[in-house]
This record gives C-alpha cells, sequence and structure tokens, in this order.
C-alpha cells in the first residue's frame, strides 16, 4: 500500500499542469531609459520600488496581450516612455502627503517600438506606437478595489483588439510564402 501511495504520488507530480500553460507568442520585453519617463512618479512609495511596480504591472500587461498572439509568433516591444493617468500632487490633502490625482486633462499614454514576427520569421507588424487614452474617464470610473494602473491596462487591450489583431487577421489571410527549397 505504501509503495502504491509513493507511486500514485510521483505520478500526479510529474504530470504536467494543465490550464496554466501559457500559449501565444513569445514575448521579448525591454525598456529604454525609465528614468527620462514622462510620468511614473511615486506618490508615497520609494521611486525605485515604485518604478519596479510599473515595470511589473506592464510587463503583465504585455503578456497578457502576447498570450493573445498566435503560437508560433514572437513579439519583441521597447518601452520608451509612459505617462501614467493622473499627476502626483502635494496640495490636495491637508497633511501635504503626496497622491495620485486622477483628471481628464491628465490622460495615460505609452510609447513602444515593436516588431511581430510569424512563426517563420516574416513581420506582421512593427514600428513605433503612440498610445494615448483621452477618454478615459468615460470609459471606466476609478474605485478602490480597482486594479493598479487599470487605465494603462484598459488603453493596451483597446489597442490590441482595434489595432494589432486586425493586423494579424490580414496577415494570416495572405497565402503562405514558397521558399526557394519548396519550389
Amino acid at each position: 500500500m505504501k509503495t502504491y501511495l509513493i507511486a500514485m504520488v510521483a505520478l500526479i507530480m510529474s504530470a504536467p499542469v494543465l490550464g496554466n500553460t501559457e500559449s501565444g507568442a513569445e514575448l521579448d520585453l525591454n525598456w529604454q531609459d525609465p528614468d527620462k519617463f514622462t510620468d511614473i512618479r511615486a506618490a508615497n512609495d520609494s521611486r525605485s520600488r515604485f518604478q519596479e511596480r510599473v515595470k511589473r504591472n506592464f510587463e503583465k500587461f504585455f503578456q497578457e496581450i502576447a498570450t493573445d498572439l498566435p503560437d508560433g509568433y514572437s513579439w519583441q516591444v521597447t518601452i520608451t516612455d509612459i505617462d501614467l493617468a493622473g499627476e502626483v500632487d502635494y496640495f490636495v490633502t491637508n497633511t501635504g502627503q503626496a497622491i495620485r490625482v486622477i483628471k481628464e486633462i491628465h490622460s495615460p499614454a505609452v510609447r513602444f517600438n515593436h516588431l511581430l514576427r510569424d512563426q517563420y520569421g516574416e513581420e506582421v507588424v512593427g514600428g513605433e506606437e503612440r498610445l494615448r487614452d483621452m477618454g478615459f474617464m468615460s470609459r471606466m470610473t476609478p474605485r478602490g478595489n480597482s486594479p493598479e494602473f487599470e487605465f494603462e491596462r484598459v488603453m493596451l487591450q483597446d489597442w490590441f483588439k482595434q489595432e494589432l489583431q486586425p493586423e494579424i487577421t490580414e496577415h494570416a489571410a495572405l497565402p503562405a510564402k514558397v521558399s526557394k527549397t519548396q519550389q
């Protein structure tokens, strides 16, 4: 009985985890001079810790998009600027403590260069993207329990659905190129 139990535990431990496996494009994400970004200022956190949190969240956002790309694709992204929604204000409270105040005039923006290649290494789409969501306040209302940087995540998801997905669909509809060795 003991041998059977050990064998069962070993079998379960060696089985692949289903549902947690990520598919999609391979993402290569880089950062170009984040210290010079327009606005990734911390309100009440250290600059370095806040910058790491911003980077971690944006990496997650781009990875979510990469997961929705076709298997075998590769996507190189270099983030060149971020302007977070809102503005850090020291005078909005009576205590002088800095907080990020979200107003329509401080819309989120991100700038990045990217290159998406299909499974054959062929360029699907690439170039510089300059995203700014001027209507971010009309689409979402910030709530205390909403995820951090939600305005920026929604902006990137909208860009993916409206710009990148149609390019991928158009590329997939093109006839496959025949290599010289197949002719």
